[in-house]
């Protein structure tokens, strides 16, 4: 089969999925983007708990139709013994399991990793969970908003001197699902050059420290705790959202040269050559007094006056859009990060596509209709 004839790279493989609400699903829905065949397990009667979050559209959970797109249901009770055996044939026939219960409950069921590897030894074992399956939080229960605030992410999130604030995307299930799909992906690589399927092991809180980024760096180095800081950026300066006229525009001058294209193309050529502004360093230790210079300037025109201004001069620039613009905007669509579903019960409805392009792989304009339960 030619790669074009396929649905992806991951065509052919065949994912068991036992996770409900975010991070799981979200995972496995990356794994179908790419091609995999996903067969989801729900409890008999109300199914993944997504399916009674709203807003619903003819009956059917937007939030839940959004993650389990193109997906398969089947329904089995896993506290019942027919329930696991039907399950066990399932397994016998596929390449991944992902499941994201508390650590121990797959094991109180006889699915922990070590007796299911036991019974198939070619199923590369994925557990998303909040704190893993090993230290001394491993039996925690955790959510997004749990884990955002015990990773940091919630600290250094929102205004200069406001309270903490959760990220406006459920990141801490997200990130996790993200990281799950690379792992998941890697041990498939991994089975595919040594015939050996291993267990992959992600935690929530895990993920969120390791998407901290330079706030380690940035403490370890100084000292200083990092906070919030709003919309800028703790070590380039300018890089933040300043007024305009008529709305809000980011702007990115991550270098000198940048920073004298902005000073030319809003009328102050003068800012590049003071002494407060020369070096970025100097920007970041005067942001404050900079910010004032530019939105003085940047209040003069409209977002869109901007824009194109700032365009011409080769200045990294944006509007901040909401969610209708970002829906509207051309080069979203142009890239086919809005698709539709092939779902009678739900004409029209449009979901995120796949940020993951690859050269001989379709990018199909649609995705599979949300499945029923069972």
């Amino acid at each position: 089969m030619t790669a074009q004839a396929r649905r992806g790279p991951l065509d052919g493989i065949t994912v068991i999925d036992l996770t409900r609400v975010l991070a799981g699903p979200f995972c496995t829905m990356v794994l179908a983007d790419l091609g995999a065949e996903v067969i989801k397990i729900e409890r008999p009667g109300p199914g993944d708990d997504a399916r009674a979050i709203g807003p619903f559209v003819n009956g059917i959970s937007a939030y839940f139709a959004s993650l389990n797109r193109g997906k398969r249901s089947v329904a089995l009770d896993l506290e019942d013994a027919h329930d696991r055996a039907r399950l066990e044939t399932l397994l016998a026939d596929a390449d991944v399991l992902v499941e994201n219960f508390r650590a121990g409950t797959m094991e109180r069921l006889g699915l922990g990793w070590e007796s299911v590897h036991e019974r198939h030894p070619q199923l590369v074992y994925a557990a998303i969970s909040g704190f893993g399956h090993t230290g001394p939080y491993r039996h925690r229960p955790a959510y997004d908003v749990v884990v955002q605030g015990m990773g940091g992410i919630m600290s250094i999130t929102g205004q200069e001197g406001g309270e903490p604030t959760r990220v406006g995307t459920s990141i801490g299930d997200i990130a996790a699902g993200l990281f799950s799909a690379i792992g998941i992906c890697s041990a498939l690589f991994h089975r595919a050059l040594t015939g050996e399927a291993v267990k992959v092991d992600v935690s929530m809180l895990d993920c969120q420290v390791a998407i901290l980024e330079n706030a380690i760096a940035r403490y370890v180095a100084t000292g200083e705790v990092p906070a919030p800081l709003g919309s800028r950026h703790p070590s380039i300066t300018p890089f933040a959202a300043f007024p305009a006229a008529d709305g809000w525009i980011v702007i990115a001058a991550g270098n000198d040269d940048l920073f004298q294209r902005l000073c030319d193309a809003i009328g102050r050529p003068e800012l590049s050559v003071d002494p407060r502004f020369v070096s970025n360093s100097d920007r970041t230790e005067h942001h404050a007094e900079l910010a004032e210079e530019l939105e003085s300037a940047l209040r003069t025109r409209s977002v869109a006056e901007w824009l194109l201004i700032l365009d011409e001069a080769g200045v990294p620039r944006g509007p901040v859009n909401d969610i209708p613009k970002v829906l509207a905007d051309p080069q979203v669509r142009a890239r086919n990060m809005l698709v539709e579903l092939d779902d009678p019960d739900l004409p029209g409805f449009v979901v995120a596509g796949n940020p993951i392009k690859l050269s001989d792989f379709p990018d199909f304009p649609s995705r599979g209709p949300v499945p029923r339960l069972d």
